[in-house]
C-alpha cells in the first residue's frame, strides 16, 4: 500500500465540516470511529475526549489545505511540520492481509502508530499520508474546492494539475453557474446597437430624397 493512500486520512477529517453551508458532521464518537474507515481497531480507542482534539486536529489540517490554495507554499508546509513533529509515527514492513499466488507476503510499508488516544493515532497518520503526498506531487496538488460555498479539500493527482473541484457534482454545479452567467450577459448586451425614432426617420427622408431627384 502507498503510504500517500494514508493522505485520505486528511482529506476525510477537514470535509467533516463544512464552514460555508454551517455544517459539522462530527458531532459524536460515533461519527469519530467512522472517520478510521475499515480501520475498526484503532476506531475503538475513540471516546468523548477525542471529540474535542478531532476538531482541534481538523482546524490544524483546514489551515495547512488554505496556505496550499493561497500558494503559500513555505507556510503550507511549516504547518504540516508541526504536525508531523507532535504526532510522530514509525514507518514498519508489513505484508499482513496481502498473498502473491504462490501465498508468500506482499511486503509494503506500513504506518505503525503508537497513540496515547485515538485522536494521536489518526493525526500521525493523516500528517504522513499527507505529507507523502505533498512530496510527491508537489504543494499545489493541495487544494479546495471552488464551487462556493463548499470550499471542502481535495487532492490533486490529475497528469495536467487542472483540478479545482471536489467532486463531480461540485464542478457540474459550477459549469451550469457560470453557463447561465453568460447566458445573462449575452442577453443584457443586444447584437447591435438600436437606432433612435429620430436618427431612423432622417434616414429615411433622405432616402426618399434622393430617389426623388434620380427622376
Amino acid at each position: 500500500m502507498e503510504l500517500a493512500y494514508y493522505s485520505d486520512y486528511a482529506v476525510r477529517l477537514v470535509n467533516s465540516e463544512e464552514p460555508g453551508r454551517g455544517k459539522d458532521s462530527l458531532t459524536s464518537v460515533e461519527a469519530v470511529r467512522d472517520l478510521f474507515g475499515g480501520n475498526q481497531q484503532a476506531a475503538r480507542r475513540a471516546t468523548d475526549a477525542d471529540l474535542t482534539r478531532f476538531r482541534s486536529v481538523r482546524a490544524r489540517l483546514r489551515a495547512v489545505f488554505e496556505a496550499a490554495d493561497k500558494g503559500e507554499e513555505t507556510l503550507a508546509v511549516d504547518l504540516l511540520n508541526s504536525l508531523l513533529l507532535e504526532f510522530p509515527v514509525s514507518p514498519q514492513i508489513s505484508g499482513h492481509d496481502f498473498r502473491d499466488e504462490d501465498g508468500r507476503p506482499l511486503w509494503h510499508m506500513h504506518l505503525a502508530d503508537h497513540p496515547s488516544n485515538a485522536t494521536a493515532g489518526y493525526t500521525a497518520i493523516a500528517a504522513m499520508g499527507l505529507a507523502f503526498h505533498l512530496t510527491e506531487y508537489g504543494v499545489d496538488r493541495l487544494g479546495l474546492c471552488e464551487a462556493a460555498p463548499c470550499r471542502n479539500a481535495y487532492l490533486d493527482t490529475s497528469t495536467n494539475r487542472s483540478r479545482r473541484y471536489c467532486s463531480d457534482r461540485c464542478a457540474t454545479r459550477a459549469n451550469v453557474a457560470a453557463y447561465r452567467a453568460r447566458k445573462r450577459l449575452e442577453a443584457e448586451r443586444p447584437d447591435r446597437p438600436e437606432r433612435s425614432a429620430s436618427t431612423g426617420l432622417a434616414a429615411e427622408s433622405a432616402q426618399r430624397a434622393s430617389a426623388s431627384g434620380e427622376r
